[in-house]
């Protein structure tokens, strides 16, 4: 038997706190507000389960305010923050293999999506190294993305020169050829511009009718079945605080990451479209869902024909086999 002694005691609170002392902690940049489902639930999830796999020997610490979403690439190669997330598409011609997610009818359910995407990005296009710099802790999408405005749209049309704020990647090409008059902007400025008539509508999944507060500055959703596109998401780490840490922390960072880490986020944000309904619902906005056969959906799917094929010839300049990476994105979301 072990005998208490108040040396042991301080033996043991001296090994706590030498091991505590020692604890690594991430610092993840972000930069939606704290309500959104990725800082509410996809972070602090993701800081617990690394937390618990490296013993307390890694933390996750979440810092705001660090800049413009489209620098957060830049921000975690130059190690201002060791971990980020942001919109592929916020930095043009960058992530070209991404775009395949965002192809109009591609993706629908979210987390389904996100785990299709994280296992063709490994299988097709991880070895592409688009993302040199950076490591790659997982890849995932938002809900479908749909169209709020501050007026009824009752055609395609009548959408024709309407001012339309758009994100980035594949759904600028889709505005494009919608003839819309497109105004790109981070994400958080859409409220403010939506508020003072800088634009007349934007596409955004559901979730931001609460997120971003669109209920406030929006009258109407037009929901098309299959949403009218997606965007491309990358959760990145600077390579060399992963190499940094003890070869069992990265395994066990790891382990929570991925195709683990993709899941989580894909639902995460899934889920959000349904808080989002909700929300739009109390504010009395007009909800209105197009059945497949309705002209806008049917106008918008003539519409997008063929850029499932531009994508894939201006992708396999990368030395992708973007085809069969198409193909198995498909079938994986089909399943």
């Amino acid at each position: 038997m072990i005998k208490i002694t108040k040396k042991l005691i301080f033996l043991v609170l001296a090994t706590c706190l030498s091991v505590n002392a020692f604890a690594q902690t991430l610092k993840v940049a972000t930069w939606l507000p704290p309500s959104s489902p990725q800082n509410d639930i996809v972070w602090p999830t993701w800081a617990k389960w690394v937390e618990e796999a490296t013993e307390g020997r890694v933390k996750v610490d979440l810092e705001y305010g660090l800049g413009h979403p489209k620098s957060f690439f830049n921000l975690v190669e130059d190690g201002v923050a060791d971990v980020a997330f942001t919109v592929d598409g916020y930095v043009p011609g960058r992530f070209v293999l991404s775009q395949m997610a965002e192809i109009p009818g591609e993706t629908y359910e979210p987390e389904i999506a996100s785990v299709a995407l994280w296992r063709v990005y490994k299988k097709h296009f991880e070895a592409a190294n688009e993302f040199e710099g950076l490591k790659v802790l997982a890849k995932f999408v938002h809900g479908p993305g749909q169209l709020h405005t501050k007026f009824p749209v009752t055609s395609l049309e009548a959408l024709k020169g309407k001012k339309i704020r758009v994100g980035g990647g594949v759904v600028n090409d889709l505005a494009e050829r919608l003839e819309l008059t497109t105004i790109g902007a981070p994400a958080p400025k859409v409220y403010e511009m939506m508020q003072q008539g800088v634009v007349d509508g934007v596409l955004f999944p559901v979730s931001e009718q609460k997120y971003l507060r669109l209920n406030e500055v929006s009258s109407h959703i037009t929901v098309f079945p299959e949403g009218m596109f997606s965007t491309s998401f990358t959760i990145f780490m600077n390579p060399e605080v992963f190499e940094g840490l003890s070869d069992k922390d990265q395994k066990a960072v790891m382990s929570v990451s991925g195709e683990k880490l993709s899941r989580l986020a894909g639902k995460a944000w899934g889920d959000a479209d349904k808080v989002g309904y909700a929300h739009a619902k109390e504010k009395g906005i007009v909800i209105t869902r197009l059945d497949a056969n309705d002209p806008m959906n049917t106008g918008l799917k003539a519409v997008a024909k063929g850029m499932d094929e531009e994508w894939i010839q201006r992708a396999a300049k990368t030395g992708v086999d973007t085809r069969a990476a198409l193909d198995m994105y498909r079938n994986l979301v089909a399943k």
